[in-house]
This record gives C-alpha cells, sequence and structure tokens, in this order.
C-alpha cells in the first residue's frame, strides 16, 4: 500500500514528468480574465523577481517537462493569483 502523499510524486515517475504544477499552471493562466499569455506571465514573474524564466521556460513548466523549484511554485501562485496549495493539486 502507498502512502498517500507519495500518489502525485508515484504518478510523475510514470508519466515521466519533472513537475506537479504544470497543468495547474496553464489552467489558471487561461481562465484569468481576460486569459494570461505566456508572455505576460513572464513579466509578472520578473516583478517577482524571477527574471531569468522566459516564454520557453514557462511552456516547459507547463508541459511538465522542467522541474520547480519551491521558491518558483511560490512566485507562479503570486503572478497568477491563485493558492500554492491549488497549484500543487488541491481540489477547487
Amino acid at each position: 500500500m502507498t502512502a498517500p502523499f507519495l500518489s502525485g510524486y508515484l504518478k510523475l515517475v510514470t508519466l515521466k514528468k519533472q513537475n506537479l504544477i504544470g497543468s495547474r499552471v496553464r489552467t489558471a493562466r487561461l481562465k484569468s480574465k481576460p486569459p494570461i499569455t505566456q508572455g505576460e506571465l513572464v513579466a509578472r514573474l520578473q516583478t517577482e523577481g524571477l527574471d531569468y524564466i522566459d516564454q520557453a521556460k514557462v511552456s516547459r513548466i507547463e508541459s511538465g517537462s522542467r522541474p520547480v523549484r519551491d521558491y518558483e511554485v511560490v512566485a507562479l501562485a503570486a503572478a497568477l493569483r491563485v493558492s500554492i496549495t491549488w497549484l500543487l493539486g488541491e481540489k477547487d
């Protein structure tokens, strides 16, 4: 029997994903009113101090092919105006 907190990790290993939040970043970006482009998200992340994140990195985060550091999760949540726990998979 697998511990509940490992289920997300095991899913990542199976799918060969590098992060848990990519699909949530894309969902939050597109559900914003008005929708936020990847370029606009990059600009917001720059104001959060992540000036090394460009549009290509946002795309890789969303596809799950780029790992995301803990402080990047905090900045993404702030830039997208969502909670950290929601980005990490908490139910709506």
